[in-house]
């Protein structure tokens, strides 16, 4: 199982751009996200946070558009029919990630949080891991269209980064409930801290479904 490699396209390459422009999103993403975060630690709510959050919204604004596109497409040209649901699914799935991606990014923005110098290098950790986890989503999706040995290996790869991300997570949640911080500023960590970490727990709900799709494609 998971040993085939062929791609799922035949003749309609228009499509498979157009998803492999999706995946790219995720990691643009990805990438913009770690960059706001280490812009907001030195500078807060700056004009350069400003702009890499409104990258972070055109991305997702961006990734909107192409989600609709690849819908339509796959509707009415009546393009691989056999497997549609599970494409529109799959689809649905990275916009969720790239959707958390910006939520997380304007909640920065618009809550403006203190992030005491004790916690920065484990937000730093979450939203590294988190980042790497998304990452490595679309490349196991995308390796969907393709190689099903890949998906298999960046599979593995996502759960570790989730598992991973979970251990940094609760030791930090802990860290701030645990210290002399008003009530308030513990909550607005603590769903902050919640937030990044969800962009993992939408990337590994990404792979359990792409996982099953990869095993009916082998059946």
């Amino acid at each position: 199982m998971f040993n085939v490699k062929i791609s799922l396209f035949s003749g309609t390459r228009e499509l498979e751009n157009k998803i492999d422009e999706m995946h790219d999103k995720v990691i643009e993403c990805s990438m913009y996200f770690k960059e706001a975060f280490e812009i907001y630690v030195k500078e807060k709510r700056s004009p350069n946070y400003r702009r890499a959050s409104k990258k972070i919204k055109d991305i997702e604004a961006q990734a909107d558009d192409l989600r609709r596109e690849i819908e339509s497409r796959l509707y009415a040209q009546n393009l691989i029919p056999d497997l549609r649901a599970d494409v529109l699914q799959m689809i649905e799935n990275i916009d969720k990630v790239i959707n958390e991606f910006d939520e997380v990014a304007h909640k920065f923005y618009i809550e403006q949080p203190d992030i005491p110098e004790f916690y920065q290098d484990d937000f730093r950790k979450l939203v590294r891991e988190v980042s790497e986890c998304a990452e490595n989503m679309a490349i196991c999706s995308r390796a969907f269209f393709r190689d099903f040995a890949t998906v298999r290996d960046y599979s593995r790869k996502v759960y570790f980064l989730e598992h991973e991300n979970d251990k940094t997570w609760a030791r930090l949640k802990q860290n701030v409930f645990d210290s002399k911080m008003e009530l308030a500023h513990k909550l607005q960590l603590n769903s902050l801290i919640g937030g990044v970490a969800d962009v993992a727990d939408k990337a590994e709900d990404c792979i359990d479904a792409v996982l099953i799709f990869t095993i009916k494609r082998d059946i």
